[in-house]
């Protein structure tokens, strides 16, 4: 009788530390259930309010357990379950909050866009199941769960690229993203087999107690590393493995395409702080200066990304290429794994995190504004957006806003974020890397007012009629997202203070 009172226990324990994630997924499973249930019907109200519902209830959960302390060192610590393969803590809870909110705004926009389509059940539930697979790779604390929640959330995103069946553009996205992400995949496995041969272990925190011993696997373990790098910078896009992301994001529909953009990249990353903040610390033997090749890394990105950004003549396609600029940003929280234990480590770290989370909502934001573009049907080049902003005011006022926060203006939430970042790496050392960041926002400044330009100062080119229509859900979240891109830069301290505790506790 105790037994099945203590297993009815740490049954209820589980549910409750998990709850956001199985919200999440049961809410993808009650919209395929709509759909099987009511075949006939399209439900577009139904399904679209329970993905909504879902994620903005994961979303209103987790800032609840982050506000309480939950799985924090000021509540208990991490909440380790299922033989430690899943750690409940401030990482994983704050990564949750980033891509359930994006989630969210995406499931809203995505009603106007779903108007014509004839199942918008299956399309809900490819998101939510993506974004069911993005909050368990945030609470992974095995290799095996990272591997096993990276390919959940890939295979429902191959799809989603590719929805428009009948867009020559959205299946070529879809067939080239899948095959780039089956060998990424493979390279992933093979590492993942690698380090399991030199450690005996999947475990983060049991690989970091055996690095140590590996004596003459050692090479093996490095080649395995490597390896598992590759994939964390293939689902993230950045260089050297970013070419797919360009493609996939201007083939996909434009709610995909924010939601790949931010959600996905803040997926990617959190996996990638973990297992290096905790598995792969040069400190503990590591044979590899991960500062020196993720600063590398992070200034290739940033270079490159904005530099091909500049060159783009298309809004969506200049953004997929700024997306691979703000990589390279966060990249620069990796940079902070380093076999110095210097404090400002985890700062670095932290003010990474706070900038993937303010990015969620002003690069969604502006996916979904080309969203709205879309579905009025004006083009897609920076000369179709000319005189939009006379047509659409609001629309066009919070697309200003992303644009400017993207670039790191002040006034905006991207500022902060971008200012925290900077000066947490030149006080941990690494001052070229913010030297470059500087540099590069700078750079960005020229082709994100562009836009504004476009919208605000240029006559249009031909007939704007198609923006007498005020898509709903397109608008709502658009506007919701540049409320929020202005109100976190007056409310960037708890944000910038629970990514810090939260990056400083993966470093302890």
């Amino acid at each position: 009788m105790s037994l099945l009172l203590q297993a009815t226990t740490d049954w209820a324990f589980s549910v409750r530390a998990l709850a956001p994630v199985l919200l999440v997924a049961l809410s993808g499973l009650a919209v395929l259930g709509i759909d099987s249930l009511w075949p006939d019907e399209r439900s577009l109200e139904l399904v679209a309010g329970t993905a909504v519902a879902g994620t903005l209830s994961a979303l209103g959960l987790s800032l609840w357990y982050l506000a309480s302390g939950t799985g924090q060192p000021g509540g208990g610590g991490a909440i380790r379950l299922f033989s430690e393969t899943i750690i409940v803590d401030g990482t994983a809870l704050f990564f949750i909050a980033i891509v359930t909110s994006v989630a969210a705004m995406v499931s809203v926009a995505s009603y106007d866009y779903l108007e014509a389509d004839e199942n918008p059940g299956s399309y809900y539930s490819l998101l939510l199941f993506a974004t069911t697979a993005m909050t368990l790779m945030a609470v992974a604390n095995s290799l095996a769960t990272v591997f096993v929640s990276l390919e959940m959330a890939s295979l429902p995103s191959y799809a989603l690229v590719a929805y428009l069946k009948t867009n020559r553009g959205s299946v070529e996205a879809g067939l080239k993203y899948f095959l780039i992400g089956a060998v990424s995949a493979a390279v992933f496995a093979f590492g993942i087999s690698l380090v399991y041969g030199a450690t005996g272990t999947l475990l983060l925190t049991d690989i970091a107690a055996q690095i140590g011993g590996v004596g003459d696997l050692d090479g093996i373990l490095g080649v395995g590393i490597l390896m598992i790098a590759g994939g964390f910078a293939f689902k993230t896009a950045s260089v050297p493995f970013h070419f797919w992301a360009p493609e996939a994001y201007e083939g996909a529909p434009a709610p995909i395409s924010a939601f790949l953009s931010s959600a996905s990249k803040a997926a990617g990353f959190v996996v990638a702080f973990r297992v290096f903040a905790v598995a792969f610390q040069p400190a503990l033997g590591v044979a590899i200066d991960w500062g020196l090749l993720f600063g590398i890394l992070a200034v290739v990105t940033m270079v490159l990304g904005n530099f091909a950004a500049a060159t783009q003549t298309e809004v969506k396609r200049m953004l997929a290429y700024s997306s691979i600029g703000h990589a390279g940003y966060a990249l620069i929280g990796l940079a902070a794994v380093t076999a110095d234990a210097n404090p400002a480590n985890a700062s670095v770290m932290g003010a990474a995190m706070a900038h993937l989370f303010v990015y969620g909502f002003m690069n969604t934001g502006a996916f979904l504004f080309i969203a709205m573009v879309e579905h009025w049907g004006i083009g897609r080049t920076f000369e179709d957006y000319a005189g939009v902003g006379r047509k659409a005011p609001m629309a066009s006022l919070a697309m200003a806003v992303f644009m400017f926060s993207l670039a790191g203006l002040p006034v905006f939430g991207g500022f902060f974020s971008k200012y925290i970042l900077f000066l947490g790496a030149i006080n941990a050392g690494f001052w070229w890397l913010a030297a470059v960041g500087a540099v590069t926002s700078a750079l960005s400044l020229f082709y994100y007012s562009r836009v504004v330009k476009a919208l605000w100062f240029e006559e249009a080119n031909g007939s704007l009629d198609a923006l007498d229509s005020k898509p709903t859900g397109l608008y709502a979240a658009v506007i919701v997202a540049g409320v929020v891109t202005l109100l976190l830069l007056p409310g960037f301290g708890p944000v910038i203070e629970t990514a810090e505790a939260a990056a400083a506790a993966l470093f302890a």
